[in-house]
């Protein structure tokens, strides 16, 4: 998405929140935790073509960077690529494929905004979730963390299509996340159970509206203001849901909204 009806002022805000300058460029591992942790949520390799924080973008350091064809030979994309790895490992931020597909860190204050959004109890697994994610899910509660390999042997599901499209629907319901990445002897990601890092992940007593302002409050806070569509493509929310977050924020007196899906940030 291409930002140009946003005023010089908030590209300059967005520059200092998002990292997109080279004195604020995320370099190392703990960079990077203190980035996730301050924007809320972030991507992790989209460019500048595409609205919200970006790991990528962030260790780039620069507001137009754009993914190359050739990611393997690119330091920035590769770099990125390690810094992933590396926060998985940690587990210090939540990462995983969530709605929509978009592969998000979250800090773990927002995890109980998130979870009320598109996470589910226990008891509602069974009537939700597919028999191939239930299936994952039963072997993952008895093992605790399974490779990706076992854990298709374990199911059953030896088809890749049908063993991935599963553990996207456990990753997108906030039950299962990679807790490790492994290249030799051949690449794989470990798998687990999201709450055994994560306690934030716990039923919270968060109520749809209320989630839905802090989604929007943490996106508009970094963001300064916000332009129709950006909050829902950047957060996985219906174009519904992110309208409602951002007009609590106006009851609230925390945005002035200066027209259609156009919100502006009024503690910045």
């Amino acid at each position: 998405m291409k930002n140009l009806s946003l005023p010089p002022e908030i590209e300059e805000y967005r520059d200092k929140h998002w990292r997109r300058e080279e004195s604020l460029r995320v370099e190392s591992v703990a960079d990077a935790e203190s980035f996730i942790e301050q924007v809320g949520f972030a991507a992790c390799l989209t460019d500048s073509r595409q609205p919200g924080p970006s790991l990528y973008v962030a260790v780039c350091g620069r507001r137009d960077a754009v993914m190359p064809h050739n990611v393997q030979k690119d330091p920035e994309s590769s770099h990125t690529w390690v810094l992933k790895d590396e926060l998985i490992r940690r587990g210090k931020v939540y990462y995983g494929k969530l709605a929509r597909g978009k592969t998000m860190f979250l800090a773990p204050r927002m995890l109980p905004a998130f979870f009320t959004i598109w996470g589910m109890t226990k008891r509602q697994e069974k009537t939700r979730l597919s028999k191939e994610a239930l299936a994952i899910l039963k072997i993952l509660r008895k093992e605790w963390e399974m490779g990706t390999a076992d854990l298709r042997q374990e199911t059953g599901l030896h088809d890749r299509k049908v063993f991935s499209k599963a553990i996207d629907e456990l990753q997108t319901a906030m039950i299962v996340i990679p807790s490790e990445v492994l290249y030799q002897p051949k690449f794989t990601y470990i798998w687990t159970l999201s709450e055994v890092r994560f306690p934030e992940l716990s039923p919270s007593k968060l109520d749809k509206p209320t989630a839905l302002t802090e989604i929007a409050l943490c996106f508009l806070a970094n963001a300064g203001m916000t332009i129709p569509g950006e909050l829902a493509k950047a957060t996985g929310l219906s174009r519904p849901d992110a309208g409602l977050g951002n007009q609590q924020l106006v009851k609230k007196e925390l945005a002035q909204r200066l027209g259609v899906g156009k919100y502006l940030y009024l503690s910045r």
